[in-house]
């Protein structure tokens, strides 16, 4: 029964200055869609009553008072609500600059859905803005 030859080993060419260049870019604005998208997700308004920082304060602080005399079932819960809450308060403190984000992003979106093929009506569905799409020049198409 014949073996297979076995294959040679490729030898390996190093990439041009040219291909680590646009695989470079084509990172960064992989990075400035991802961060974007990331910043639009996160400003979507939530169902419910919204929180402020006064009223987390106010809980916190109810909190400590709770756990004095907490049992350790009760203690336990309201551990996990007081960990809930600073986190809450921490992220509210975290100010994303949609603007900046959303120019460095009207810079690079066509590029990238162009090269991705990423449709105008798939934008949409993720929260981009029709008004956004229109200054990155990426227009209006049927799939």
């Amino acid at each position: 029964m014949p073996t297979a030859a076995a294959k040679k080993p490729r030898k390996k060419t190093p990439m041009s200055d040219a291909h680590k260049a646009a695989l470079a870019a084509g990172r960064e604005e992989g990075r400035i869609v991802r961060k974007y998208l990331e910043a639009i997700e996160q400003a979507k308004p939530r169902r419910g009553r919204k929180r402020s920082p006064d009223t987390i304060a106010k809980r916190l602080a109810a909190i400590e008072d709770e756990l004095l005399d907490a049992d350790p079932l009760s203690r336990l819960h309201l551990i996990e609500e007081h960990q809930r809450l600073e986190a809450e308060l921490e992220q509210a403190d975290d100010t994303v600059d949609l603007a900046e984000l959303e120019e460095d992003f009207v810079r690079v979106a066509r590029a990238y859905g162009e090269r991705k093929g990423i449709s105008y009506s798939a934008w949409r569905a993720v929260g981009v803005s029709a008004g956004v799409l229109q200054q990155a020049q990426i227009a209006r198409t049927r799939r």
